[in-house]
């Protein structure tokens, strides 16, 4: 090995503020995968990327070696412009569940690679294995066969894409390394550009329930992602929307799965429906299917309307094992033992629902992991939370507590109890869709 290729060398070169090449790059990726670098050497280079940051050219480079580290998935054989969907996280945030088989409807192929909750922020596969008997560890091939036969496969990171990514992301994670755009960059679009996708959509999210706090923020990382996604040779959208209270009136995996079937029925919440129409928008202009968001909007809205949206979902339901009933019968998910209603303490309007603290709640629930090992129950947690804005009478249900015993739910009470506010006058609307980057 070429002296230049050390370990210590590179991190040395990044503690410097240098630029790495392709080469030094490589070895950095390489070594997190094969184990020929020690946790102390990665953690070293990471907290040093952190500190020093990456050009846009180093970090297009560390994603493409990310991508590289495992298996490509082929979908050339799929006809059409494959498309996913990848949100930054949130609360509340169930929009792939009725997105993919949206636009599936629509025509275009969904390959959806998703991740599992971990803190505050809830992951899809949590929720798509509230359905009984739902798979979400297809093989490569498997994934690959499904796409072709169905339009779309709904499965969480296999062993062969990007494995490097688990490695990292876990150094990271104890590290203090987590906040950092190009390592964000990396392990997004390291995944993404593996699963055989022609383009993707970002959902960049900002406010208290987001990791990006501010709308600041989110332009910065959303600008990066558009920015490597393209370098990667695929055609990336951004979308920037607002996370200050949750999205939708549930929180809890098999709440969120009967929420997104609510959906799929054409019942679901204004401010879920506002998003998953200005993503799936954006699928569909870059898969071909529509000249303009107004034409996208009308035809996502025509498979709602029609019920092939809620036949495709079924359809991916059944394909992975799961027990395609629930599409009509949302009672077959799990349920929690306890429910407990929190009323109003006065009259007045809703002036907050803070994101953050209610998912702190769910959390406490059982609803997510503090850790990575942490088991969820995936009937806990909150539904029919008010929405900023809305009348409320005093004794009238702010939300219902769904726990597994008295003394989490009594908990929940308290931490939600804070978290919504009632007061004489209703705040300023707040725009929930903010800019499109292209």
């Amino acid at each position: 090995m070429s002296p230049s290729l050390f370990p210590q060398h590179i991190i040395a070169q990044k503690r410097d503020g240098g630029v790495l090449s392709r080469a030094e790059i490589g070895a950095f990726v390489r070594g997190a995968t094969d184990g020929s670098w020690a946790d102390y050497q990665l953690s070293a280079l990471l907290m040093a990327i952190f500190l020093r940051g990456m050009t846009p050219e180093e970090t297009a480079l560390y994603t493409d070696a990310m991508m590289r580290s495992g298996v490509v998935a082929d979908l050339t054989a799929v006809p059409g412009i494959k498309v996913d969907k990848h949100s930054t996280g949130g609360v509340g945030d169930k929009v792939s569940i009725p997105l993919a088989p949206m636009v599936v409807a629509c025509g275009v192929p969904v390959p959806m690679i998703s991740g599992r909750g971990l803190g505050h922020s809830g992951g899809t596969l949590d929720k798509l294995e509230s359905i009984p008997g739902f798979r979400t560890d297809l093989s490569l091939a498997d994934y690959c066969a499904q796409v072709a036969r169905i339009g779309c496969a709904l499965i969480g990171q296999t062993k062969d894409l990007a494995p490097s990514d688990k490695k990292l992301y876990a150094l990271r994670d104890v590290t203090a390394t987590v906040e950092c755009i190009p390592l964000i960059c990396g392990s997004i679009l390291a995944k993404k550009l593996a699963e055989g996708i022609d383009a993707l959509v970002l959902d960049v999210k900002f406010g208290r329930g987001a990791f990006m706090k501010t709308e600041e923020q989110a332009r910065e990382l959303a600008h990066a992602l558009v920015q490597v996604g393209r370098a990667g040779g695929k055609k990336v959208r951004a979308l920037l929307t607002a996370m200050n209270q949750p999205l939708g009136r549930t929180v809890g995996n098999a709440l969120e799965v009967g929420e997104s079937i609510a959906c799929l029925h054409g019942e679901g919440p204004a401010d879920l429906m506002e998003v998953t129409y200005a993503l799936g928008a954006q699928m569909l202009l870059l898969g071909g299917k529509a000249e303009d968001v107004a034409e996208a909007e009308a035809k996502l809205q025509a498979v709602i309307a029609d019920g092939s949206a809620l036949e495709k979902f079924r359809e991916i339901v059944v394909a992975q094992g799961g027990d395609g009933r629930v599409v009509d019968e949302p009672d077959r998910l799990p349920q929690a033992s306890h429910k407990v209603i929190l009323p109003a303490p006065a009259t007045g309007i809703i002036t907050d629902v803070d994101a953050m603290q209610v998912a702190l709640a769910a959390l406490r629930l059982g609803a997510g992991r503090a850790k990575a090992e942490d088991r969820i129950d995936p009937g806990v947690g909150v539904s029919g939370l008010v929405k900023i804005g809305e009348p409320i009478e005093a004794g009238a249900a702010l939300c219902t507590i769904h726990a597994s015993d008295a003394s989490s739910a009594k908990v929940a009470v308290e931490m939600l109890g804070k978290a919504i506010r009632v007061g004489n006058e209703a705040p300023p609307k707040a725009r929930l869709i903010g800019e499109l980057l292209s």
